[in-house]
């Protein structure tokens, strides 16, 4: 699946958008010639082999897959017409058949890649419409394997509670280790160390939880079965709530996710 293979990214000059595109030229998917980006305002000073474009339908003219990876806020106004492609959406809340009924398509993809995608870590959840191919899915697949790893899902109710799951990739993590910077730093920590030292550990621990293979539920109770300090301060953190906390933030996401596919 290269060489000829032409994909188009509505978006390509964001963040999540331009994470793709270099995931995709890493991986040898498609060829630098062969990827059109557009994007807004002001060409981004990178993939410079790329077409770039701020017309959307010139992209979509030029390409056989158009991945749409902009704001859900920004995309009813995006009229482009992708005349039976294979249209892959990148954004939340979007309903596949809303999708398929705004491109001019039956073959729709909604899936829900996340940030970690440009260091190519992304957890991507995805479904597809009816008439979506298994040359299609095997494509898809390609897709967000290069960006990270990737599940078909089986519904899209669970794309909606991905969304903020996975979705939020790093955020979650990201916010555990502020919590924890913030208290190193309080107690005298000088921010450097404290930074490294937090950031040294989450990384430690995705690794090992990937090496190990083992349920994250078994690994925290197997330090709690120590009862040492990592006991007691799981102990404490989860008489604090952490665990509804976590559970409500959750809920929230996927209200939210349900709510954004409500087009005005």
């Amino acid at each position: 699946m290269s060489g000829s293979l032409r994909i188009g990214i509505v978006g390509g000059g964001g963040w999540l958008g331009g994470s793709i595109a270099a995931s995709l030229l890493d991986a040898g998917l498609v060829q630098s010639h062969d990827l059109s980006l557009s994007y807004r305002t002001e060409q981004p000073n990178r993939l410079n082999a790329s077409f770039w474009t701020t017309d959307n339908q010139e992209l979509a003219d030029r390409s056989d897959v158009i991945i749409v990876s902009v704001r859900p806020a920004d995309w009813p106004p995006l009229m482009i017409d992708a005349d039976g492609k294979l249209v892959i959406s990148v954004m939340a809340g979007v309903r596949l058949g809303q999708l398929a009924e705004h491109h001019n398509t039956k073959r729709a993809v909604r899936s829900l890649p996340n940030a970690a995608a440009e260091v190519g870590k992304s957890y991507t959840p995805w479904i597809g419409s009816a008439d979506v191919t298994d040359q299609d899915r095997a494509m898809v697949r390609a897709i967000f394997d290069a960006c990270g790893t990737e599940d078909e899902v089986a519904s899209e109710s669970d794309i909606d509670y991905l969304t903020g799951l996975s979705g939020s990739g790093p955020a979650f993590p990201a916010l555990l280790a502020a919590a924890m910077m913030n208290d190193a730093v309080a107690r005298g920590l000088k921010p450097e160390i404290a930074r490294r030292a937090v950031t040294t550990v989450l990384i430690g621990a995705g690794r090992l939880l990937e090496r190990r293979h083992e349920c994250p539920t078994d690994t925290v109770e197997a330090f709690v079965s120590y009862r040492g300090t990592t006991a007691a301060a799981i102990e404490t953190m989860r008489a604090a709530g952490f665990d509804a906390a976590v559970a409500g933030g959750l809920a929230a996401a996927l209200q939210k996710s349900v709510s954004m596919g409500v087009l005005p």
